[in-house]
């Protein structure tokens, strides 16, 4: 098992420096033309300097790399197996009875670990940087828009209230929204508090209220209690698990948060009555790219080993390209029908990646099988 293993290494580093090369070079063409494009964007805005919109694209650099990562994969296998069968290294390596599925474990498990490490390691640092790259285009390119959409809006939240009851629930509505740096300001505010049942307990009902971390600071109360006259308070403090943070991330893109982040930000959306399908969407698209990775791998040893005496090499290599460029069409058309809720979240994300490996997997065995 000396030489597979032997070879396996060899054809993994091979695999690995030509992924690297595309992946820099896709990123740097994405990343000039996005930058070319902030350019343009910025002509009409005097306050976005060169020095920003250049900020800007630099903080966008690991979330480009994430979208690239399986691209990468499979442009840099596809060259590396055919460099790798145009100088006879696979004829030799079949000849000396050695099968594809053994000299294949290095660059898919290869491919499998980018994947992984896009997911766990390069997330958080795109998540954090991308949320500071759509601030500084809120401020400078795109005054008004992001989570400042809220402005003059109205927000509903749901989130669990154990003041009445143990099982209790409030919904809160709040009117004319505004965001002011910190804080969440509302010209009006409304909050039923409900048992388990559903059924009214309290209503509260305040002219102004300011939402800050751990509570909602409210004036000119009314205290509104079924059987009961009502009560009037000129301040009154109702506890929340809801920041103005979590209020901007809610609106803003998924991209903003990492994995790891992702969870619990989802279960905090359920509970505040927020639609968590994008995040979902996202997480499971993150939790999806290792196995997408290794995939898009396994399409490019499908096309491009091919014997270069056969003819017909090129042919495959534009077949496994347009194959991988089909799997991303694919793939946008399930996010958009599970971000409409058409389908489940799950198999949005999960049915074209699984689907790629199915057929690559077909594919490779009539090659080496069949």
């Amino acid at each position: 098992m000396k030489l597979p293993l032997t070879l396996s290494l060899y054809f993994g580093r091979v695999f690995t420096l030509a992924v690297a090369a595309m992946l820099a070079g896709l990123t740097a063409i994405v990343s000039l033309f996005d930058f070319l494009e902030l350019l343009r964007e910025s002509g009409s805005r005097p306050q976005a300097s060169f020095g920003i919109v250049l900020q800007i694209e630099i903080l966008r650099l690991p979330w480009s790399i994430l979208q690239l990562l399986p691209f990468a994969v499979l442009l840099g296998g596809l060259f590396a197996f055919w460099k790798l069968g145009r100088a006879s290294e696979l004829v030799v390596a079949r000849a000396s009875g050695i099968s594809a599925w053994q000299f294949l474990g290095g660059p898919v498990l290869l491919a499998a670990w980018l994947g992984a490490f896009g997911t766990g390691a390069l997330s958080p640092i795109s998540a954090a940087m991308f949320a500071r790259a759509e601030l500084l285009d809120n401020a400078y390119l795109k005054p008004g828009g992001g989570p400042l959409s809220l402005n003059g809006g109205d927000l509903w939240v749901r989130q669990t209230d154990k003041g009445l009851s143990p099982q209790g629930i409030a919904m809160v509505h709040a009117d004319n929204v505004h965001l002011k740096g910190t804080e969440l300001d509302t010209d009006q505010i409304s909050i039923l508090r409900l048992d388990g049942g559903s059924s009214l307990l309290e209503r509260i009902e305040a002219a102004h209220a300011t939402l800050v971390t751990g509570s909602w600071q409210l004036s000119d109360v009314s205290l509104l209690t079924p059987g009961n006259p009502p009560a009037h308070e000129d301040t009154l403090t109702f506890p929340t698990d809801l920041t103005v943070n979590r209020v901007q991330q809610s609106f803003a893109s998924p991209d903003s948060l990492s994995f790891w982040e992702l969870p619990s930000f989802i279960r905090l959306l359920k509970r505040s009555g927020f639609s968590a399908t994008q995040h979902e969407l996202a997480f499971q698209t993150l939790f999806a790219l290792p196995l997408l990775c290794a995939t898009m791998a396994l399409v490019a040893a499908g096309f491009s080993m091919r014997q270069s005496r056969r003819g017909g090499t090129g042919k495959m290599v534009t077949l496994g390209v347009a194959a991988g460029f089909s799997l991303f069409m694919i793939s946008e058309i399930a996010n958009q029908l599970g971000n409409s809720g058409a389908v489940p979240v799950v198999l949005a994300a999960w049915a074209p990646t699984l689907s790629g490996l199915f057929f690559a997997l077909a594919l490779l065995l009539h090659l080496e099988d069949g």
